[in-house]
């Protein structure tokens, strides 16, 4: 499932994401499901941002 013009980066990273959250539902240990939840989910705002444009946080100056 690829997005037109999504860079491959971005797209490992939704992988990545991907992977932490099947392993968070595998876990048995509530800390470790909610680290690697928290985890899954910024790497999946990473990657939205990433494909939305690249990386704004660089200053254009």
């Amino acid at each position: 499932m690829s997005v037109a013009g999504e860079s491959g980066r971005a797209q490992q990273m939704r992988a990545k994401a991907q992977e932490m959250k099947d392993e968070a539902a595998r876990t048995a240990d509530p800390k470790e499901r909610k680290r690697l939840t928290d985890q899954a989910r910024r790497l999946q705002e990473q990657s939205e941002k990433e494909s939305r444009g690249g990386n704004q946080n660089v200053d254009p100056m």
